[in-house]
């Protein structure tokens, strides 16, 4: 799967973990932020623009908390996002709200949970159904 990341300075530590572990279930990993984004708003607003311009393409974003990017995404017409701290929630999140995007940061959550959310959130298929009544009203509040 073609998978997008992007991250400012304070998130770039747990954006590399979580690349090399998407790289080795050998997921396309395209990362926007090789060099930190001089803001969570920019890399944020990245990753956000190329989820949305390919279709298929799931993405993370990371700065402190996840917030940050988080409030970037969903200011998105169109982009459902979460920002997520266990695993659980990154697999529901996506196969019940269409996430396309996962925000998430160091000060949260530790490298291996973070590498579990990652890994489910791909893992869902979003299920659609009962579903898109609640996901059609997200993407009109954008």
């Amino acid at each position: 799967m073609r998978v997008v990341i992007g991250s400012d300075a304070e998130g770039m530590s747990l954006k590399n973990i979580v690349k090399e572990a998407l790289v080795e279930d050998g997921h396309e990993v395209v990362d926007l932020s090789v060099e930190p984004a001089a803001d969570f708003v920019d890399s944020a607003l990245a990753v956000a623009a190329d989820v949305q311009a390919n279709d298929g393409t799931l993405g993370f974003c990371f700065d402190g908390y996840g917030v940050g990017s988080y409030m970037v995404c969903t200011r998105v017409k169109g982009m459902v996002c979460a920002n997520i701290s266990d695993e659980r929630s990154a697999y529901m999140t996506r196969e019940h709200n269409n996430s396309r995007i996962v925000c998430m940061g160091p000060n949260v959550v530790g490298s291996e949970v973070a590498k579990k959310i990652a890994r489910e959130f791909l893992a869902a298929d979003y299920a659609g159904g009962r579903h898109q009544v609640r996901v059609d009203m997200l993407n009109k509040l954008a």
